[in-house]
């Protein structure tokens, strides 16, 4: 697929990079000419262009992208200009970051649904971690429903899915297991390595030190933690 990646700060710098390696073609914009300089052997296209400059970016091959993403996060002027310019030219699809709930009902009212708050979202996720020490790591698909990976409670190490019961007992559905294992990098760091053991069935076996991916409502799968 092929992607448009406007403002290459932290973040949108590692999204372009990260959709490159998962091999799409990725035309990333910035127009401080040393970013785009330091990120050119990272990402498939890089090119410096001010977004907000309807000539140059209608240079760029909008009709062909499956998305555009306004990653512009320091100047929310610039972010929302950048924005409705994109509605002028007709881009099928528009992803625009959000820093702050006024640009949120900007956007809105723009009639762009599809929008991003990374800070928020990262943070939230480390509150949650906070929150509760056997949550690895947590994903929240809508207001009611999150996705979060857990350590396997004792009480049911050794158990199949089948025998531990987790959909009844807490209205949660178990998506996989994974297995973790620690690697030790160049620098002696220490890396955590995770592998799904694919789509959970009944007879899928929990093992001490492996993880949940756990679908469903928040407290019930806090409800879940707490008990095991």
């Amino acid at each position: 697929m092929k992607y448009i990646v406007l403002g290459l700060g932290h973040f949108g710098r590692s999204l372009a990079i990260h959709l490159t390696e998962l091999g799409h073609e990725v035309i990333a914009a910035d127009k401080n000419l040393s970013i785009v300089e330091q990120t050119k052997d990272k990402i498939t296209h890089t090119v410096c262009l001010d977004s907000t400059d309807k000539e140059a970016v209608s240079s760029l091959p909008l009709r062909d992208s499956n998305a555009v993403i306004v990653a512009i996060g320091e100047e929310e002027g610039a972010s929302l200009l950048t924005v409705a310019l994109l509605k002028q030219l007709k881009v099928k699809r528009i992803i625009g970051r959000v820093v702050s709930d006024l640009q949120k009902t900007v956007l809105e009212a723009m009639n762009i649904d599809e929008y991003i708050m990374p800070e928020e979202e990262a943070a939230e996720r480390l509150a949650m971690r906070l929150d509760n020490i056997d949550i690895v790591d947590s994903f929240k698909v809508s207001d009611k429903y999150s996705i979060v990976e857990t350590r396997v409670p004792a009480k049911y190490v050794g158990m199949t899915l089948k025998d531990a019961d987790l959909t009844n007992k807490y209205k949660v559905i178990v998506l996989t297991t994974l297995q973790v294992e620690t690697e030790t990098t160049a620098e002696g760091a220490t890396k955590l390595l995770k592998e799904a053991s694919g789509i959970a069935k009944s007879d899928t076996v929990l093992r001490e030190n492996d993880l949940l991916v756990l679908f469903g409502e928040l407290a019930n799968i806090k409800n879940l933690i707490q008990k095991g």
